[in-house]
């Protein structure tokens, strides 16, 4: 490993991804290496990938394409779900030198260590998932301003639609002060907001004696860090009790939600093995806006699921009209090797697909600018980020509006009172600022 001097990463896919990406970053400038750009002619390519689309797997061919054109001469190491779910197919493209699975991308240096560089066969280790038990604490650090701290990883759950427990493996995390021990770490940093991420992280605990609601609980008493949001959370796992913390009680907790849905219709929400159907979900929503009205709630709907008929679209549509949400994230269904939704129904033609997933994205639009016009004239604390274009900077509230100011150095990373004025064509509130910088 010695010739190795310069490392480049690059993570596809959620911010679980980013958070591990982070902490395998800095396991190797802890080795010496330098860690520079993807162009910068790095010895070490590291490619994190997704698996969630095609398109996804279709970004890792190309992006080993890229940098062997940048370096023809730099080792080029793929990790990810896409690595544990099809090692032997990444193997084959031209250009990787190493494929390690989601037991073994922790400890990458050490197989780096054992190459051997007259060797040309392309190196595989992977375990089967389901011998992956250990839980590695992550964070991601490079943003000043927030941190992706990872609570949990792996699920149990097994919808029809999901490749993740095959990639992934079971449900795990570390204990609740293991957990609050990475977050004091990050409040060291200038860092001032965390985002807890993890592929199914209501399940914290695991129906053991901690659970995330005690979670949500330990790290709000972090000193240190200013603002705690959750990145996505299962509705049948969002308790009263988390909802009513959140907004009611906590010192930190943002009042912001992102809720899975992925379907209005109970047939389908049945077909994907989800374990709610819609009137709970309608229920969690309800709670939410019976304490804070403010409260920003995300969504997450696949269009285009096997056997989703035209009804079934509607009841979805009609569905997501009736709620008192913010904003969508749209996903147009696409087969996935190993899963069980191909064998549920008639596949959808993509052009109604493509249908489908327009008429959603419409209608979150109608509901963001809705959520918006809501804010305007209300006070609110905003964290500017250092993000600049042509003169004008950027920043998210506590509930979830992001925000566009004339940018100021002295600004970035603080967090300042302002009034929200109106939405500019590009669906960004502009704001006044009413208060000095708050510490």
């Amino acid at each position: 490993m010695n010739q190795f001097k310069k490392v480049a990463f690059y993570t596809l896919g959620c911010k679980l991804n980013f958070s591990e990406t982070s902490t395998i970053s800095r396991l190797f400038e802890d080795a010496g290496f330098a860690k520079v750009g993807f162009e910068e002619h790095p010895d070490v390519y590291v490619i994190n990938t997704c698996s969630v689309t095609e398109n996804a797997d279709k970004k890792c061919k190309q992006l080993v394409k890229r940098a062997k054109k940048i370096n023809p001469e730099s080792f080029v190491v793929i990790v990810g779900c896409y690595a544990q779910l099809k090692p032997t197919e990444i193997a084959q493209i031209t250009g990787v030198n190493m494929v390690l699975g989601a037991n073994e991308k922790f400890s990458i240096l050490d197989h780096l260590a054992k190459i051997d560089q007259l060797s040309t066969e392309t190196i595989v280790s992977f375990d089967n998932i389901k011998e992956t038990k250990e839980f590695v604490p992550s964070y991601s650090f490079g943003d000043r301003t927030r941190s992706f701290l990872k609570v949990q990883d792996g699920c149990d759950y097994f919808c029809t639609f999901c490749t993740i427990p095959l990639a992934r493996g079971k449900s795990r995390n570390a204990t609740i002060d293991e957990t609050v021990l990475e977050a004091k770490k990050i409040a060291e940093t200038k860092i001032r907001e965390v985002v807890l991420t993890g592929v199914n992280i209501g399940d914290f605990g695991q129906g053991g004696n901690e659970d995330f609601y005690q979670l949500i609980q330990g790290l709000d008493e972090v000193d240190g860090i200013d603002r705690f949001r959750i990145s996505s959370i299962e509705p049948n796992l969002l308790s009263n009790d988390i909802i009513d913390f959140c907004l009611s009680k906590s010192q930190r907790f943002v009042p912001h939600f992102h809720i899975p849905l992925q379907s209005g219709s109970d047939r389908i929400l049945k077909l994907m093995r989800r374990k709610y159907e819609r009137a709970l979900y309608a229920e969690r929503v309800n709670q939410i806006k019976s304490l804070r009205s403010d409260a920003c709630i995300g969504v997450d709907v696949i269009v285009g699921f096997p056997g989703e008929t035209d009804e079934d679209f509607m009841e979805t549509i009609d569905f997501l009209k009736d709620l008192d949400i913010s904003y969508l994230h749209v996903f147009t269904y696409s087969e996935r090797a190993n899963t069980g939704a191909p064998k549920l129904g008639e596949a959808v033609p993509m052009d109604v697909r493509r249908e489908r997933s327009k008429q959603l994205h419409l209608l979150s639009d109608r509901k963001k600018r809705q959520f918006y016009h809501e804010n305007i004239d209300s006070l609110r604390t905003v964290l500017f980020e250092q993000e600049e274009d042509e003169g004008i900077m950027y920043g998210f509230t506590e509930n979830y509006v992001k925000v566009k100011y004339t940018y100021q150095q002295d600004l970035v990373n603080t967090f300042q009172s302002i009034k929200l004025l109106e939405m500019d064509r590009d669906g960004i509130m502009k704001c006044e600022l009413i208060s000095t910088i708050i510490e």
